[in-house]
């Protein structure tokens, strides 16, 4: 069964598994590691449960057997990072409290519900609570500067980039820069010879470490594409990492904006 907003309400969970990794990493802040039964290969954080937990397959790749096996009484996934049909095999046996995240506000809200509906509410609640406080924080001190127009790359071949309607796009908007994909939705390729108007504007490109590893040797491709750009690769889990994660983003944003090649 896939929970609604009636089903969230505190009860005892003997076996969670997690298809998600930034929630796997809110789990583990939200003190459930002996609930936490099985995670996915791409739950790197807590370095200690990715060496010890079951994984259960990719997050698109799910083991079903293996999830199954585990006899959850709970799982944690995701609408955009799993795939619908096995969400939807999963759901015939087991709990599925199934997230939707584009935004820092339905992040909070998000944490806030696996806080109610895992019995750390209190935790959970002051957890979101400073999230906030410190993107309040960030905004006053962006306060006075410019917008500056960034292409946000999430892949190389074929060239895709984070458009509207994302996370990522909020969180661009959260620290400062306007994102001049913003009027494409979600995840669209783009095509290099198509990108004149982008080119011409661009002040920022952002290469992050995931999904796809850019590197310094990416940066020179980037900037002939858009030489009025300053090229910067990026820690994309803080664009890109909703849950206990956000505490981090807004110090690394601050620090990111100030060694930046430019004068807002």
């Amino acid at each position: 069964m896939i929970l609604d907003s009636r089903d969230i309400t505190p009860r005892r969970h003997d076996s969670i598994v997690s298809l998600v990794p930034s929630l796997t990493e809110l789990l583990y802040d939200l003190g459930l590691g002996d609930a936490v039964t099985g995670i996915t290969k791409f739950c790197i954080h807590p370095r200690k449960w990715f060496e010890s937990k079951t994984k259960v397959g990719g997050t698109k790749t799910l083991d079903l057997d293996r999830i199954l096996a585990l006899q959850p009484d709970l799982v944690i996934a995701n609408r955009e990072e799993n795939t619908r049909e096995q969400i939807e095999q999963l759901a015939e046996t087991c709990n599925i409290l199934l997230t939707d995240v584009d935004s820092l506000a339905g992040a909070l809200e998000t944490i806030q519900d696996i806080g109610i509906l895992t019995g750390t509410r209190d935790t959970a609640f002051a957890m979101a609570e400073e999230i906030e406080s410190r993107f309040l924080q960030l905004q006053q001190r962006l306060a006075t500067r410019r917008k500056i127009l960034t292409g946000y790359f999430i892949w190389k071949e074929p060239c895709m980039v984070a458009g509207r309607n994302t996370f990522i796009n909020d969180m661009l908007h959260h620290c400062g820069l306007e994102n001049i994909f913003a009027h494409r939705e979600r995840y669209p390729h783009v095509r290099r010879e198509d990108l004149y108007g982008e080119k011409l504007t661009c002040e920022l490109v952002i290469l992050p470490s995931e999904p796809y590893p850019f590197s310094e040797k990416h940066k020179a491709d980037f900037r002939s594409i858009f030489p009025r750009a300053d090229v910067q690769l990026a820690d994309g889990e803080m664009f890109s990492w909703y849950g206990s994660h956000l505490l981090y983003a807004p110090g690394y944003f601050e620090n990111f904006l100030d060694r930046l090649r430019l004068h807002p």
